[in-house]
């Protein structure tokens, strides 16, 4: 069996209490939760994985 391998600063127990809170959590809270997420002047969308690196330098030649 292969390892876990967690982003800096996590780990199992962190992972865990995460998982916990999204499956205790109401749908009413989870769509807020999303909803809250978003700023009026965003948009959220699929990029394919390939396009990811060119939409990123755009948003930061933007924000330069």
């Amino acid at each position: 069996m292969s390892e876990n391998k967690f982003p800096a600063g996590w780990d199992n127990q962190k992972v865990r209490r995460v998982l916990g809170h999204y499956a205790e959590q109401a749908e009413d809270d989870a769509v807020r939760e999303d909803d809250a997420g978003v700023q009026p002047s965003e948009t959220v969308m699929n990029v394919p994985h390939d396009l990811v690196p060119k939409v990123r330098e755009l948003i930061a030649k933007r924000q330069r």
